[in-house]
């Protein structure tokens, strides 16, 4: 082999290696550059099937709180002391323009275990409200003389069939 030969060979490889490392460039590039995957938004709470007799424990309810006062924060203290409770935390919002004072539950089953043990938390004035809602779960309206949260007890009892909001079970499968 004579010496162009060598050089046009040697040329060649280089230009190949060329070649390849722009490739892996170009490849690596694209996958950095390209966006994550979107998070699919877990569901808050999911229906859950009570039986007359069976106990309802606070961790297998969910919670959201609104604010309907003007305290800043008033209702995020209050989901971090029912949720230190046990009970699972649900969303936070605002009521602005409701003509609560101190808290109230609203549910659209009033007679459910699940509302009468979060009452048990929240004191004997709470009121409960049959009306639809807004968020996830129970929900607590809480206003500016709500004294705040409480021990409540450890469980309640379903009257009769009942159906609750619990948080998401994960499936580990």
């Amino acid at each position: 082999m004579n010496l162009a030969e060598a050089r046009i060979r040697s040329a060649v490889t280089l230009l190949g290696l060329v070649v390849l490392l722009l490739a892996g460039v170009a490849w690596a590039w694209s996958a950095v550059s390209e966006p994550f995957p979107e998070r699919e938004e877990a569901a808050t709470c999911t229906s859950t099937e009570v039986d007359a007799g069976e106990k309802v424990y606070p961790d297998q309810i969910t919670v959201s709180v609104l604010n309907a006062g003007t305290s800043e924060g008033l209702a995020d203290r209050t989901m971090t002391d029912l949720v230190a409770a046990g009970l699972d935390e649900g969303e936070l919002g605002n009521a602005r323009g409701t003509d609560i004072t101190n808290v109230e539950i609203w549910a659209g089953d009033v007679d459910s275990p699940a509302v009468k043990l979060v009452k048990s938390f929240l004191g004997k004035d709470a009121e409960i409200v049959q009306r639809e809602a807004s968020l996830p779960g129970i929900n607590v309206v809480v206003g500016e003389e709500f004294l705040g949260v409480g021990e409540g007890r450890e469980f309640a009892v379903a009257k009769e069939e009942a159906t609750i909001c619990s948080p998401p079970v994960e499936d580990l499968s």
